[in-house]
């Protein structure tokens, strides 16, 4: 196929729209189900390169769900305990343990599953069939994967009425040196961002902690890739092989890491006894509780809980949860990771990763203030590595 005729591209006024190849040579991919639109495709290519990177930087089976050109999270295929499975909303899915693709999808999608909502899945290896059943019941536009079981694609193809968009990646595809796009008919060209990141990059600590282990490395390179193709300026926190905070998008270093630290501190308040026993009646489906607990962790708990709102989702009125108590329990988090595409350019963003139970950080460095930030660092304990390179994408 040399080229793909669109619907439209980014909105519906925007017509004609395709994708081809400029050499004359057919598209890597095969469109096995669905008629993808342009943010589709967009998320696609975006996403596997994603995947791709972080399989071959660590060795392990990946999974990223995107939105909007940006990922939500991403995951390598560790082994959920029973509480994680409870939090992702996976316990009831069978053969779980034994699928690594399944459970690093699980992890991605259940990091941020409101954002989440309406994703773009990517997966490194083969889409197996606990994979499937799994995407089939979250409400999804699409998936890219190197290859599918077979009873695999016939579950997926059964999504959105048989119109689940299904791409099939080239695993053997390598694109050219240099890219160009073009905006308001003037073409930009540049050499495609192909900087490997692995376990050298995290090499020159500059703080007073040097600890490093294997697992925090692990989880840094997942969060350094997972910036590489998140919307700039972005900010990313790491814990226990996923990324559990992304900010993506944002004009201030401070906000990117403020937002992608509430998304953290939701994800391991998620995970406490508080929110994983709350009485739901049964037929609150899993968007609605989504809602529910990203405002029962919110500043507008109260509104939730006061009579004739709780008895439309609960069996019985849930304790508040309130910020001090939160506050506390997130005090007590430590082993956190996070990455930032450019430099730190004050101690504050230090500050306020070390709320979030931060003990590693990686990010270029270049910053005047270079000596303030790794001040900070020394305050906490923090082990901070300079990588020297900088993951814009735009």
């Amino acid at each position: 196929m040399f080229e793909y005729e669109l619907k439209y591209g980014c909105n519906p006024n925007q017509k004609p729209a395709k994708i081809y190849m400029e050499n004359g040579k057919n598209l890597p991919i095969e469109i096995l189900n669905g008629k993808p639109g342009y943010i589709n495709l967009l998320d696609a290519f975006n996403s596997w390169q994603l995947v791709k990177e972080v399989k071959e930087a660590t060795g392990l089976p990946c999974a990223t769900s995107f939105k909007h050109v940006s990922p939500t999270s991403c995951a390598v295929g560790y082994k959920l305990n029973d509480n994680l499975k409870k939090a992702c909303f996976v316990e009831d899915i069978e053969g779980l343990d034994q699928s690594l693709v399944a459970s690093a999808y699980a992890r991605a999608r259940g990091t941020d599953r409101m954002s989440s909502f309406g994703d773009w899945i990517a997966l490194s290896d083969k889409c197996d069939v606990t994979c499937a059943k799994l995407i089939s019941r979250e409400v999804s536009d699409g998936i890219i994967a190197p290859d599918y079981d077979k009873e695999a694609l016939e579950i997926l193809k059964a999504k959105k009425k048989g119109n689940y968009n299904i791409i099939k990646m080239d695993v053997n595809y390598v694109p050219n040196e240099t890219e160009i796009k073009q905006v308001y008919g003037i073409n930009f060209m540049q050499k495609r961002n192909d900087f490997l990141i692995n376990r050298e990059l995290l090499e020159n600590i500059v703080t007073e902690n040097k600890t490093m282990n294997n697992e925090s490395a692990i989880n840094l390179i997942v969060a350094l890739i997972t910036l590489k193709y998140t919307q700039s300026n972005s900010v990313c926190y790491a814990y226990n092989g996923q990324t559990i905070g992304v900010g993506a998008g944002q004009q201030s270093r401070i906000h990117c890491t403020r937002l992608a630290g509430e998304k953290a501190d939701k994800w391991m308040l998620r995970q406490t006894d508080r929110v994983l026993n709350l009485p739901f009646k049964d037929e609150i489906t899993r968007p609605e509780r989504d809602n529910a607990i990203d405002i029962y962790l919110s500043e507008d708990q109260e509104e939730l809980l006061e009579d004739g709102n709780w008895e439309k989702l609960f069996t019985v009125r849930p304790e508040a949860f309130d910020r001090k108590e939160q506050r506390s329990y997130l005090k007590g988090q430590k082993g956190i990771c996070l990455a930032s595409d450019a430099f730190f350019p004050f101690g504050d963003n230090i500050e306020r990763a070390a709320k979030s139970g931060v003990s590693f950080i990686a990010q270029p460095g270049g910053s005047v203030r270079d000596d303030n930030v790794i001040e900070t660092c020394n305050k906490y304990n923090i082990t901070m590595a300079m990588t020297g390179m900088r993951l814009f994408h735009h």
